[in-house]
């Protein structure tokens, strides 16, 4: 049959993927084990219809197949499908693409920053101490569930997601807390007068 062309590499198609390599799945099944470890702290998962898409786009492009379509009376029909060696091949191009090129996500976060001049300067204290404390559990979370206090930890390699998140978590929360302290000290502050007298400086220029 013809093949699409590759679908663009996202962390959802990786994931895919990736979770077929262990055996052929049904979708329910692989969006529970994703879940299940912990892949949807780094992958979006929100919407089981963005999964049916990257599913379908991947079987277009001939990277998975229709292994069987399971029938039971207690379910709704359910395909399953398994990784073709087309799709073991692109894969593994796509994730050390990914692991050796750093490229710019543009997260929300940044920008909104950009335009934090839009607050007053004490709703901007408010809201940026609203995360930190966001951060600071988020932060409790991840340690304590790398300690192992939940019972023997799997190996390391398998962690890997996890513990980055641990480090950036971390490194934001010590930015947050320090621009929240300089706005609480007042060493850091701003005034509409004072933006549009920059601005006017700044085009005269």
């Amino acid at each position: 049959m013809p093949v699409n062309p590759l679908p663009r590499p996202s962390p959802l198609a990786l994931t895919v993927l990736f979770m077929l390599i262990g055996g052929p799945l049904h979708p329910y099944e692989m969006q529970r084990r994703m879940k299940l470890w912990g892949k949807d702290q780094v992958v979006n998962l929100a919407q089981r219809a963005s999964l049916y898409k990257t599913i379908e786009r991947l079987h277009q492009a001939g990277l998975i197949d229709v292994r069987q379509t399971e029938r039971d009376q207690r379910f709704p029909e359910r395909t399953v499908y398994e990784l073709t060696t087309a799709g073991m091949r692109v894969g593994r191009e796509w994730l050390i693409d990914m692991l050796s090129t750093p490229r710019n996500e543009f997260p929300q976060f940044p920008a909104a920053l950009s335009f934090v001049f839009g607050l007053a300067p004490d709703e901007a204290l408010a809201v940026l101490d609203h995360r930190a404390a966001v951060l600071r559990d988020n932060l409790v979370r991840l340690e304590h569930d790398l300690a192992g206090d939940s019972g023997p930890l799997p190996p390391r390699v398998t962690l890997l997601d996890a513990d980055y998140l641990r480090a950036i978590t971390d490194a934001e929360l010590r930015w947050v807390s320090g621009v929240v302290d300089e706005l609480r000290s007042g060493a850091l502050t701003w005034s509409g007068e004072e933006l549009a007298e920059a601005a006017q400086a700044f085009l005269q220029d």
